[in-house]
Parts: C-alpha cells; sequence; structure tokens
C-alpha cells in the first residue's frame, strides 16, 4: 500500500516543484517576488536565519525542522502503521484459505467463474474486517508537502542558505552524497519493515523496499542538497517509527488472531442457530398440515351431522 500512496503523492511534488519554479517571479534587477515566494518562502527563510544563528548553521536549522516535524505527525504516522500491520496479519490468518481461492482464480474460464471467484474473495475479505485499501492513507505524506514546499522556494531563492555548507555539502546546489544517504537511509527502512513478516509476504514487499528508496533519491536529485538533507533526516526518524511498530506487532498479532477467532465462532453459531431454524420449520410443516386435515375432516363430520338432524 506503501507503494501506491507514494504513486499518488509523486504528481503532487512534480507539480510542487513546478510550480515553485515558475510562478516565483522575478523582477529586473533580479529580485524575486509572488505570492510563493512571499507567502511561503519569506517566512521560511526568516525562520531558518533565526535557527541557523541559534544552532550554528543552515544544516543544523534544517535537521531540527525536520525531527520538529516529524515528531508532531509520529502519533497519526504510527497509528497509520499499526494498521497496515493488523491488515498484514490479517492476511496471514487467512493465507491458506486465500490462497485456495486465488487458486480458484487463475482456473475460473468463464466470466461467471470469475465473477464467482471475486464474490468469493470480497466475502472472505469482509467477514475477516480486510480493508482492501490496506489500512494506510497519504495524509502524513500530503501534511509534510506545504514543509517542502517551503524548504524548497526558501533555499533556492536565498542567497545566504544557497551558499551555506554543512560538512562540506553546499546545500543550495545537487549532492550525490546525499542522494545515496537518502536512498541508503530508506532501503533500511523498508528492510526494518518486513521484519517478523511471514516469507510470502517478504516477497511480496520486494518491490516496495525499493519504490520509496529510488523515488526519495529522485527527489533528491531534482532539487538542492538542503531538501537532501531534509529526507535524510526525516529517514533517520521513520527508521525509529518503523522500530516502535515493530516492537508492537506480537501485540498486534496476538489481538488479531483473538479478532478472528471470535468472528468465525460468531459466525458458527449464527449458522448452526439458522439451519437449527430451518429444520425446525421443516420438521413442523408436515405436523401443521396433519393437524389442519384433521380439522377439515372434523368440520365436515359436524356439518353432515347437522344436516342429518335438520333432515329428521
Amino acid at each position: 500500500m506503501k507503494r501506491k500512496n507514494l504513486i499518488k503523492l509523486t504528481p503532487a511534488m512534480l507539480l510542487a516543484i513546478t510550480v515553485l519554479s515558475g510562478c516565483v517571479r522575478r523582477t529586473k534587477t533580479g529580485h524575486p517576488y509572488g505570492f510563493v515566494y512571499e507567502k511561503m518562502a519569506v517566512p521560511t527563510q526568516h525562520l531558518l536565519h533565526w535557527m541557523a544563528n541559534v544552532l550554528g548553521g543552515y544544516g543544523w536549522a534544517i535537521i531540527v525542522i525536520t525531527i520538529v516535524v516529524r515528531l508532531i505527525l509520529m502519533p497519526l504516522m504510527i497509528e497509520q502503521s499499526k494498521k497496515m500491520t493488523i491488515q498484514q496479519e490479517k492476511l496471514s490468518f487467512i493465507r491458506p484459505e486465500l490462497n485456495a481461492i486465488q487458486e480458484r482464480q487463475k482456473k475460473a474460464i468463464t466470466q461467471e467463474e470469475r465473477a464467482a471467484v471475486s464474490a468469493d474473495m470480497m466475502k472472505l475479505y469482509r467477514e475477516n474486517g480486510i480493508s482492501m485499501a490496506g489500512g494506510i492513507g497519504c495524509l502524513p505524506l500530503l501534511i509534510q508537502l506545504p514543509i517542502f514546499s517551503a524548504l524548497y522556494a526558501a533555499i533556492q531563492y536565498s542567497p545566504e542558505i544557497s551558499k551555506a555548507y554543512f560538512f562540506g555539502v553546499n546545500l543550495g546546489h545537487r549532492s550525490y552524497l546525499y542522494i545515496l544517504l537518502t536512498f541508503g537511509i530508506y532501503v533500511l527502512q523498508g528492510w526494518l519493515s518486513t521484519l517478523g513478516l511471514p516469507a510470502d509476504q517478504r516477497a511480496q514487499m520486494k518491490q516496495m523496499m525499493l519504490m520509496s528508496p529510488i523515488m526519495t533519491a529522485f527527489f533528491t536529485y531534482i532539487a538542492p542538497a538542503g531538501l537532501g538533507l531534509y529526507f535524510f533526516a526525516g529517514g533517520i526518524v521513520a527508521c525509529l517509527q518503523t522500530l516502535i511498530v515493530n516492537a508492537m506487532r506480537p501485540q498486534i498479532r496476538e489481538r488479531v488472531r483473538k479478532q478472528i477467532k471470535e468472528r468465525r465462532a460468531q459466525r458458527a453459531t449464527a449458522v448452526s442457530t439458522e439451519k437449527t431454524a430451518t429444520t425446525a420449520k421443516k420438521v413442523a410443516t408436515p405436523e401443521t398440515n396433519k393437524v389442519s386435515h384433521t380439522n377439515v375432516h372434523a368440520h365436515n363430520r359436524k356439518r353432515n351431522a347437522g344436516k342429518q338432524r335438520r333432515r329428521k
């Protein structure tokens, strides 16, 4: 699901870069102006200047901003990661039944057979409380988009920040070192997210493990090194967040198993009750018919007896 989130976010990131690159205009003397510059870049520049004076450099200012933003978002991101983990554990629990349905899906030839298999799969998901969306959304990523945009504009149009260095890296230019570091940290985060998963789910997540690092490295490539530092620092926090979720996984797994067992027990009880009621109805129907016929015969006898008395 994470791959889908990143794919959805990519156009937004590219649009932000396009807007920030094209909508900030310059006067004849080269001074930038416009809504994007005045409302986003300038306030961020003031914040970075102040933090750089306090912390001793723009690099440290960007790192602190990243950590603060990530800590604010961490409860939301952990909650969504827990939801995704719950879905993974539910899928793991129903894997035998799901595999059987998928085998039927491969053998299905007609449209009716495919529709029946799809209905069975949807029923299996519904009965076990599994969401087709995977339990995770794009909200934490979208919340970071304005911060990404503001940092991009601030670094791009600030002479002080664009000429600043952080451990020998010019924050205003592309840095291949940060591209490699960003790629590496998100590969590590992807690997950490597979710990504790069954082998079949780990195999399915291999592609997603590479998708996130490649896309983040791409954004680092097309942006100044200051943004690369933002992504790298964010990746470190993401690794810590993944470790927190991994520590919760055993409890989540046990809770999911109990929930699914309770669901199945309730469903089995409901089916048993329905079968008992149906059987009782079938048994009662002949008896009811017998009583009904007996009543009719008794009524006819009384009517005939009455007719004979009247004739006498």
